[in-house]
């Protein structure tokens, strides 16, 4: 900081010295033409002296972003010729602004930075692409202020070497016509006579050209991309979407929506995983085991505890019932209503255009389209243990049929990941009866979330009766005398845990292989690579959902799905960047836990001068009507802003709190904003409320409250 402010301060002396000497006359044109005689006769004196005094001089007034860059470069053509001046101003106005870049680098970004980072990182993901490319833009049109330039682009990640030679470079046009225009400098009556307004009009036009060589540049590569192949004429389809989860069902929707002819092809459940295996049946499975866990609880809301009896074949058989009643959302016969020709079958993509169905139904069926979606989701991860397929598991994906035909919960039961999922499922069938051990090769489970909500959801589940390992990393899987254990090691020492079924929870991977990826040579790593519009390597072939990421959500992918679409049908009119800004997700565990936005830890790793304000909701009218008032609300501002960074929720139907601070946080609503708006009363809504008010209460304006002190005991008298 000392060294900042030092570096401020002498800034600020050299700025101050050049006005208090009035040296800003010497740099206007009546200055320049009242001194030239004496200048010549300096340099017939000493020429060395002179040149290199001119020099630096130009530097000292570009870093410091002085007025009279323009007169400079007159002077260097008026006092030393259009070829010597136009070198010496070139390199020293490129000199000059790369200092004042550094400058403005040094003394402004990190502070920017901690301020904004959403955006400052936003705006580095830019530059890192085309940096160099706009920055070369703005410095051939000289409608930009050069120093604004300057000062702008040191706030930017650019790298510095870059920025010189893309400003020696850019510059090059505006300093030759300015050192030409210095050569006749006699003739000169004002600037605005130098850059007339059809100079300036050239000066665009030529700003303006690289922007239209980067769209035949796209129109080759898109070209040679296709080299290979033969566009068809005509098309069958609009568009043909591939997998009917949520990010294909919404794609396919809002493509008949607007009338295009549109295919939508699944070899499995319409839904996805989200209806058959995964948010649905899990969701079903959470609430039965809640009910199981209030009547052992029951003395909390007056009534006696007891012990619930129930049939596990009969909850697994309500899970399948859930699923069929949500089940005609998604259905064939649904989407066939809306437009949307349905076809059941496995699709691979032969060219660009071209999808080739292996149907379901025996057969082959090819069909050609403008614009091909992916959206084949994912799939749950199983870790390549020794033993695990000798032994057996199961995961998210495949336990609900296994185990709709167990008579009763597993006895013993490893849930193997500390995940979202894991936890979710752990704490249910703890709650249904089996004795759950959850392993965690992390320090914490939930690890991406605060250490505080990691350790209230460690306490949540273990009150629930899992027994939760962590650092403990699974080794291997191994059957001995008819009994099943897995090996984990924990401080270097190996311990065996034995299970009846083992759960598989440890993350989930995209769905990538036969579907002709890899024979067009679309890019995949662990999901398929995208740009910011959900194009692949063909402008024309888009992904959505899971296969994509960057977060494996039901409500992202039909976020995702809206992009596709509208980028996919009317890309060539107008394309839409995917917005992430603003991405919720929930943890149903007991009680919730909700998410927004950065959380504290994030805060820290990026470095954001940050505040916290918390709401405990043994404070909440309504939550201690429910006993259940066990839970916090977290939000994260900028120091002394009421702005919305980032809020978790640990509650009773925290997925449903949440809600309000991303319809803030989307908008640009401050805390301010939903203290001042009316909460039904009682509900668990007001908890959003009252956080916003601790965060007012921290910010009272204490003198303005003096004074009214002070003026209330005067009108008490």
């Amino acid at each position: 900081m000392l060294k900042k402010l030092s570096l401020l301060l002498l800034a600020a002396i050299g700025v101050g010295l050049f006005f208090f000497y009035d040296l800003n006359q010497l740099l206007t044109l009546d200055g320049l033409k009242g001194s030239m005689a004496q200048f010549d006769q300096y340099k017939a004196q000493s020429p060395l002296l002179v040149i290199g005094g001119f020099f630096l001089l130009y530097i000292l007034v570009t870093a410091l972003s002085l007025p009279g860059a323009a007169i400079l470069t007159l002077a260097a053509g008026a006092l030393f010729g259009l070829a010597q001046g136009l070198l010496v101003a070139s390199f020293a106005s490129s000199i000059g602004a790369t200092l004042a870049f550094l400058v403005s680098r040094y003394l402004l970004r990190d502070t920017i930075k901690k301020r904004f980072p959403e955006r400052l990182a936003a705006i580095d993901t830019g530059v890192e692409k085309e940096g160099a490319f706009y920055l070369f833009t703005l410095r051939l049109v000289p409608v930009f202020p050069f120093f604004l330039i300057n000062l702008l682009m040191g706030l930017t990640a650019i790298k510095s070497w870059t920025f010189y030679w893309v400003s020696q470079i850019g510059m090059l046009a505006g300093t030759f016509v300015f050192v030409n225009a210095g050569t006749q400098l006699a003739q000169i009556e004002s600037l605005s006579g130098i850059l007339s307004l059809d100079l300036i009009l050239s000066f665009a036009l030529l700003g303006v050209f690289p922007l239209i060589a980067k769209s035949l540049i796209n129109a080759i590569k898109k070209r040679r991309v296709y080299k290979n192949y033969t566009k068809p004429k005509t098309f069958d389809r609009n568009m043909i979407v591939i997998g009917a989860g949520a990010g294909g069902l919404v794609t396919s929707y809002i493509a008949t929506a607007v009338k295009a002819k549109v295919t939508l092809i699944e070899a499995g459940e319409m839904g996805g995983d989200c209806l058959n295996t995964g948010c649905v049946p899990s969701k079903a499975i959470i609430k039965s085991a809640k009910v199981a866990q209030q009547m052992r609880q029951a003395e909390k809301y007056g009534l006696q505890s007891t012990t619930p009896q129930f049939s596990f074949k009969k909850i697994m058989a309500r899970v399948q019932q859930v699923i069929a009643d949500i089940a005609p959302h998604d259905s064939v016969e649904r989407y066939t209503n809306l437009g949307v020709e349905v076809i059941k079958g496995y699709a691979k993509l032969i060219d660009p255009w071209t999808v080739e169905i292996k149907l379901n139904d025996g057969g082959t069926q090819t069909l050609t389209a403008r614009t091909i979606v992916i959206a084949t989701g994912a799939r749950p991860f199983v870790p390549p243990l020794p033993g695990i397929e000798e032994t057996g598991y199961v995961t998210s994906d495949t336990l609900w049929n296994k185990f709709a035909e167990l008579e009763e919960a597993p006895k013993k039961l490893v849930v193997l990941g500390g995940g979202p999922i894991g936890s979710e499922l752990a704490q249910s069938f703890a709650r249904l009866g089996s004795s759950v051990t959850q392993i965690e090769m992390a320090e914490r489970i939930m690890i991406k979330e605060d250490l505080e909500v990691s350790k209230f959801a460690h306490e949540a589940l273990t009150q629930s009766g899992v027994n939760i390992l962590t650092s403990h990393q699974a080794l291997r899987c191994e059957e001995r005398d008819g009994k099943k254990f897995i090996v984990v090691k924990h401080n270097d020492n190996e311990i065996d845990i034995e299970y009846d079924e083992l759960l598989c929870a440890v993350g989930r991977s995209a769905r990538l292989k036969g579907y002709g990826l890899e024979e067009l040579g679309i890019e995949t790593s662990r999901t398929v690579v995208t740009n910011e519009y959900l194009e692949t390597l063909y402008p024309n072939i888009f992904a959505a959902g899971d296969i994509v990421g960057p977060y494996q959500f039901t409500h992202v992918a039909a976020h995702q799905g809206w992009y596709a679409a509208v980028n996919g049908l009317f890309g060539n009119l107008k394309k839409f960047k995917v917005d992430y800004r603003v991405i919720p997700w929930t943890t149903f565990i007991d009680p919730e836990v909700a998410r927004v936005g950065i959380n504290e830890q994030e805060a820290i790793e990026k470095g954001i001068d940050y505040e916290i304000t918390r709401f405990e909701f043994e404070e909440l009218d309504r939550a201690i009507t429910e006993s259940a008032n066990n839970g916090f609300i977290k939000v994260i501002t900028p120091k002394g802003k009421d702005k919305i960074l980032g809020v978790t929720v640990v509650s009773e139907h925290a997925g449903d709190l949440i809600a309000e601070f991303v319809l803030a946080m989307k908008h640009g609503l401050g805390l301010n904003k939903i203290l001042g708006t009316i909460h039904s009363y009682p509900t668990w809504a007001e908890g959003n409320k009252y956080v916003a008010g601790e965060w007012k209460r921290a910010h009272a304006p204490e003198k303005v409250l003096n004074l009214l002190e002070k003026y209330h005991a005067w009108r008490r008298g």
